[in-house]
Parts: structure tokens; C-alpha cells; sequence
């Protein structure tokens, strides 16, 4: 990516944020992420890492506009479907939420009702949110070994509502390159990519019936 300067064009640049738009209309959040933004992100962090971070600013430009991109897509006026929202979280020790992002715009795309929690999420403000939107499904990204949270994804997944009879429970999804070295619990979904990511929360959300969700508080 050429510099900053009288012939080069910088990532802070509105070029940047033209080609993440264009993506987003032609290819939709899905494939624009998986083509078009992740493969840039993954080179920007190459380039800085090989070359002693002297390109780190670069990567933090491109992100701040995927960044942007995504959100455009996922607060863009939609046409819901009605029943449950799906939780979208962080774990409580991570802070890389752009692919959280990326659900989100497809879930907006998608017409899924979702509440977006974001980075760094405390366990009991998790648990609390759980019990009081009685979700569909639970998303827990975990970018890192270190950040994943079996315990707490089981606690998510124990988690119930509902009268006596017809309890219900949400679908816990853990998705992220953290969790491939822990054993979530049954019956979590262990998504690898965004479209089966949204292809299995979409399923579990058509298959809980709106009835089920406790009263959800004002946004």
C-alpha cells in the first residue's frame, strides 16, 4: 500500500472507505469479509510484523474503516424478523471485535434481530443480559487461547427461562480461533467461518417460537 506523500494515497484516505462500501453493496458482509477484508487486514498485520512494526499505524487505519463499514451495514434501518434477539459478546479478556462486527452486518442483511454487546464483556453482565433478553443464541467470540472462557460458556449454556414445562435455553456458539483447543460444552456450535456462523444462528433462531422470550427492557 503506497504512503502517505504527494504522489501516494494514505489508508486514512475516503478511498478506503469507497472500496469497503462498494464491497459491502456488490458482495454483501459475507463474502466482502471473507474476501475482501479479512485477506487485507491479515497483509496489513504481515507487512507491519515483518518489518518491525514500523507499519502498525496502517493496520490500525484499515481497521478503524472495516470497522466503520461493517457498523454502516449493521445499524442500517431493516426490516426484522420478529422472536428472540441473538447476543453478540466478546469474552471478558478480549478486544478484537471486528469479526463481531462482521456477524452483526450479516445479521442485519439477514433481517436477525441481535443485541450487540462488544469487547471485553464482564461474565456476570453477560450472564445478567442472558437472563433478561432470553436469547435465541449466545455468540462468544474469542480471538486467542488465552482469552477463551470455557466455564463461562457453559454457565451461557445452562442458562433457562420460560414456565414450568416449556423452559427454554439458547443456543451458545463458539466462534473464533480461540476455542479450537477447548471442548465446548453440548450442544455448542463451533462455527469456522462467518456464513456457517450465521447459517447455524439463523436455524436456531427459527426454531424458537417469539412466545418463549421474557419482556425485553427498553433499549
Amino acid at each position: 500500500m503506497p504512503g502517505p506523500g504527494p504522489g501516494g494515497r494514505a489508508a486514512g484516505r475516503p478511498e478506503v472507505a469507497d472500496i469497503l462500501r462498494l464491497a459491502l453493496a456488490d458482495l454483501g458482509p459475507e463474502r466482502a469479509w471473507t474476501e475482501v477484508m479479512m485477506p487485507a487486514l491479515r497483509a496489513a498485520g504481515r507487512k507491519w510484523a515483518a518489518d518491525g512494526e514500523q507499519y502498525v499505524e496502517v493496520e490500525h487505519l484499515l481497521s478503524w474503516h472495516v470497522s466503520a463499514a461493517l457498523r454502516a451495514v449493521a445499524v442500517t434501518p431493516a426490516r426484522f424478523r420478529s422472536g428472540p434477539p441473538v447476543l453478540l459478546a466478546a469474552m471478558p479478556a478480549e478486544q478484537h471485535t471486528l469479526p463481531l462486527e462482521a456477524v452483526a452486518a450479516g445479521m442485519a442483511v439477514r433481517g436477525l434481530p441481535y443485541r450487540m454487546l462488544g469487547a471485553t464483556v464482564p461474565a456476570r453482565a453477560l450472564l445478567d443480559a442472558v437472563q433478561r433478553l432470553g436469547p435465541s443464541a449466545v455468540l462468544l467470540w474469542s480471538q486467542s487461547e488465552r482469552t477463551a472462557d470455557p466455564l463461562l460458556a457453559r454457565q451461557v449454556d445452562r442458562a433457562v427461562w420460560g414456565p414450568p414445562g416449556s423452559r427454554t435455553r439458547p443456543l451458545v456458539v463458539a466462534a473464533g480461533p480461540g476455542w479450537h483447543r477447548h471442548d465446548p460444552p453440548a450442544p455448542t456450535g463451533r462455527p469456522r467461518t462467518l456464513e456457517a456462523a450465521l447459517d447455524l444462528i439463523e436455524q436456531s433462531f427459527t426454531a424458537r417460537p417469539p412466545t418463549t422470550r421474557p419482556a425485553e427492557p427498553p433499549r
